[in-house]
């Protein structure tokens, strides 16, 4: 009997901090999300003027088309300015040298749909969009490195 009570202690134990991990991750996110969302300026968007400028680059991991969760905040904000308004936008669609010339203006592409799609979700026109692809013609910097290649595969929002 002395053993099933340690055992139902040590069990107990383990569910506790386990439990409290997690928790934990859940708090620490809705707080930073929180905190995000409160430091975030106010910004009139009826001019562009007086717009804070958003960065107008999406980064894909290797061989991916697929948006990540921090891209999409930032296409959020992009789809807040752009709809309603009868701006022309172009995406380019990039990637990095490895693989054919075919292979890379497909993935540029494919990059550049995956915006223009999130985008149109949001409420963007689509006739207010145009997709190019680049594949590797116009890289963004120069080298063969791995920190190279990842600034090359992207989608530049004009």
């Amino acid at each position: 009997m002395l053993k099933s009570v340690k055992a139902g202690l040590g069990l107990a134990c383990v569910l506790a901090v386990l439990g409290g991990c997690s928790s934990t991750d859940t708090d620490d996110s809705a707080q930073t999300q929180q905190m995000t969302q409160t430091q975030e300026p106010v910004v009139d968007t009826t001019t562009t003027e007086q717009a804070v400028p958003l960065d107008n680059v999406v980064y894909f991991d290797f061989d991916q088309s697929l948006l990540k969760p921090s891209t999409r905040e930032l296409l959020i904000q992009h789809a807040d300015r752009m709809r309603g308004t009868s701006a022309h936008v172009r995406l380019e669609g990039h990637a990095d040298e490895l693989g054919t010339r075919e292979y890379n203006l497909a993935l540029g592409e494919r990059r550049a749909n995956a915006v223009r799609d999130f985008l149109v979700l949001q409420g963007v026109d689509p006739a207010n969009l145009e997709v190019i692809s680049y594949g590797e013609e116009r890289p963004a910097v120069e080298g063969s490195s791995e920190a190279a290649r990842a600034k090359n595969r992207r989608v530049v929002i004009n």
